[in-house]
């Protein structure tokens, strides 16, 4: 059974890019394929020119957000802010200006000394959002991250989100099956849409990828992140 087949693409560097596509038809594979967290069968997969197994050999950044926050529930607020810049080695002074640069990009300078079973569900998904980026990652790969939310928390968390892109520029690959959450978001740029009609059989990629204005002509160097 193949979990993905035929999909092509490329991010360039700064673009915050939007992937549509219905459950189950391999959105989270291809994320994890990109993180490295698994190898690819056949095909290519280049992050920064090259195989992303060697990418992260390489020390590439990549920051990952997944569906749930996956806060460590011992730790406050500022902790789990903070476990990413400790795993790097981050010198401590270092780590106090990003946590509270972080914290004061999406108001939650007064939580910091909470826990995640404290928070609400908003609130612990902005941690996570942080906690990724704090560590200024090269590449930002979000799972659907705002999927479990109501409509108007999601709606509210979408708008920091493109408010900290536009902010920051950092390159960003966000996975939805929400087409009004795809559309919004393409107001940053987004030029990777669903195809009509395609076959939604999990033994087919039913993911139906084409570029958007500006991106073809530029040579293989101007890719940060290709799939092939």
């Amino acid at each position: 059974m193949r979990a993905l087949d035929e999909v092509q693409f490329a991010i360039r560097r700064g673009e915050l890019v939007t992937l549509v596509g219905p459950s189950g038809c391999g959105k989270s594979t291809l994320l994890r394929l990109i993180a490295g967290l698994a190898e690819p069968t056949s095909g290519t997969l280049k992050v920064a020119g090259l195989p992303a197994g060697e990418a992260r050999r390489a020390q590439l950044q990549v920051g990952f957000v997944f569906q749930d926050a996956t806060l460590l529930p011992w730790r406050n607020v500022v902790e789990n802010v903070r476990l990413p810049l400790e795993l790097l080695k981050i010198p401590a002074a270092e780590q106090d200006l990003r946590i509270r640069e972080s914290l004061k990009m999406v108001g939650l300078e007064d939580s910091a000394h909470l826990h995640p079973s404290q928070l609400s569900g908003g609130m612990r998904m902005r941690v996570s959002l942080i906690r990724a980026l704090a560590p200024r990652p090269d590449l930002l790969l979000l799972d659907e991250p705002f999927g479990a939310l109501d409509e108007i928390t999601r709606q509210r968390l979408n708008e920091e989100l493109l408010d900290l892109w536009l902010r920051q520029r950092w390159t960003g690959l966000f996975v939805t099956h929400n087409v009004f959450e795809a559309v919004f978001l393409e107001s940053a740029h987004s030029y990777i849409r669903p195809q009509a009609g395609t076959d939604h059989r999990r033994d087919r990629n039913p993911i139906g990828v084409s570029p958007g204005p500006g991106t073809e002509g530029h040579p293989p160097s101007s890719h940060v992140w290709q799939v092939k």
